[in-house]
């Protein structure tokens, strides 16, 4: 986590989904839908629902907060690295929470102010980069460490996408999660390669990875 040395990636692939965007579920949409607004630069405001949109450039660092009726109990599992200008202590990051307890984590100003990794935890975080490598045609990169991330995904905002592993299980739905749209696969090719379908909505289709995060797929 944080800048890497790379060494020797894997291939890419043809993408079958492309990044979409984030969408992170809250019980006080009116104080976090501000404070996400602020810390990742964006723009946005207050939808007539209650959700806040956030809109940035590329469009794919648009961040949906969805309000949800159930607090936050855990952990969160995916989570954003952060370039800050007031972390400039001894420590190489600083975890912090939004209004609603959802972690991210603080790093120094590095080049350049704002989020640069999307980190998810993982039981066996080769497979899912692998995984989601294959599904997006980017490559993935290991230093030697325990933690493996993905570069060049196909409409991927950030630096890199993280793979970190962690002793705990899965046990709750992730309140952060990432949506995609469809490039040349389809929800079956998706399940084909070991994806679930977890629900069929008009606009899009709720599916987990391998290991049970949830993402969103658009046509």
């Amino acid at each position: 986590m944080g800048d890497m040395s790379l060494s020797m990636p894997m291939v890419g692939t043809m993408p079958d989904v492309a990044f979409k965007d984030l969408c992170l579920d809250t019980t006080r949409p009116d104080e976090v839908g501000p404070y996400w607004r602020d810390l990742l630069g964006l723009s946005g405001a207050r939808q007539d629902g209650g959700d806040w949109s956030l809109t940035g450039r590329p469009q794919q660092r648009a961040v949906w907060v969805n309000t949800v009726p159930e607090p936050k109990t855990v952990k969160t599992r995916v989570h954003l690295d952060v370039r800050v200008d007031d972390h400039r202590g001894r420590e190489r990051w600083v975890v912090r929470q939004d209004p609603a307890g959802l972690e991210w984590c603080a790093f120094g100003p590095g080049d350049a102010l704002g989020p640069f990794e999307l980190v998810v935890d993982a039981a066996d975080p080769a497979a899912q980069a692998a995984w989601w490598a294959a599904r997006t045609g980017g490559t993935v990169h290991n230093d030697g460490e325990p933690w493996h991330w993905v570069e060049g995904a196909a409409g991927f905002p950030y630096d890199y996408w993280v793979f970190q592993p962690v002793p705990e299980p899965k046990t709750v739905k992730n309140r952060m999660h990432w949506d995609v749209t469809l490039a040349d696969g389809s929800v079956a090719s998706l399940e084909a390669a070991g994806a679930r379908v977890l629900d069929v909505l008009p606009s899009w289709t709720v599916m987990a990875d391998p290991e049970g995060n949830e993402f969103c797929v658009f046509p």
